[in-house]
């Protein structure tokens, strides 16, 4: 099961809300809030690469509050 890291930066004072709409979510591991660049990291998990990537571009990218992504795929693991 394809996994990334996302880091988000979120738009001033939208911190909260983006962290609770990713926590709600079903394909979101973990959500941490961060103090420096980003704001957010976030392990996400998906059936698929296609999926993994649809996650990204359609759903999370599109929360409002969210300025900017950056991506991490993990890649291995066990």
């Amino acid at each position: 099961m394809p996994e990334a890291f996302v880091l988000f930066k979120t738009e001033p004072t939208h911190e909260r809300e983006v962290y609770l709409t990713l926590s709600d979510h079903p394909d979101v591991g973990e959500v941490h809030a961060l103090y420096g660049e980003f704001d957010l990291l976030v392990r996400i998990s998906s059936p698929d690469s296609k999926g993994l990537s649809g996650l990204l571009m359609n759903t999370f990218r599109l929360i409002p509050g969210v300025k900017e992504t950056q991506t991490l795929i993990a890649v291995g693991g066990e």
